[in-house]
């Protein structure tokens, strides 16, 4: 990550000095008006650019592909755990579409359209009968027959959301 507060940063970012640090921590700020021209102040804030950006980049190609001790402490995921990651997810959304293919094929697109309204986007009976223009009994039937359907492939997987 980019660090703000570098002397890289502090001297690239404030265009009318030269930003540099003294013994004391403090950073001194050297003007246009501390130099004997324009010419000479430019000169010397182009090279003070190079400068800390060559010492920005020094050593930075191991620690840009690397994690830290410090950082590997605490996330408490292993090496094969980063790794691995991406694949279990990958899976997951796999299993996830084939479960979501197969519920599709089950169900009439009303009722499949219905139960994603109520389950997902959280509608009650009413609000989904608004939305189509029906009445509270028809939604409330579909609702019962798609959960129907799906208990008997899915056993136990078909409880209310209350």
């Amino acid at each position: 990550m980019f660090d703000t507060k570098s002397d890289f940063a502090l001297n690239k970012f404030d265009k009318d000095a030269i930003v540099c640090p003294s013994a004391t921590g403090v950073h001194i700020r050297l003007t246009r008006e501390d130099f004997a021209s324009e010419e000479e102040f430019l000169r010397w804030k182009v090279w003070s650019d190079g400068d800390y950006h060559d010492i920005e980049k020094a050593g930075r190609g191991y620690y840009d592909y690397c994690i830290s001790l410090s950082e590997a402490g605490t996330t408490g995921i292993s090496a094969e755990g980063i790794f691995i990651a991406p694949l279990l997810e990958a899976e997951q959304e796999e299993r996830r579409a084939a479960l979501l293919r197969q519920v599709k094929e089950l169900l009439t697109e009303t009722q499949y359209r219905r139960l994603w309204m109520y389950h997902v986007k959280g509608m009650n009976e009413t609000q989904i009968a608004e939305a189509e223009h029906v009445g509270q009994p028809r939604i409330c039937r579909s609702l019962r027959r798609a959960i129907k359907i799906l208990e008997k492939i899915f056993p136990g997987e078909g409880q209310n959301r209350g």
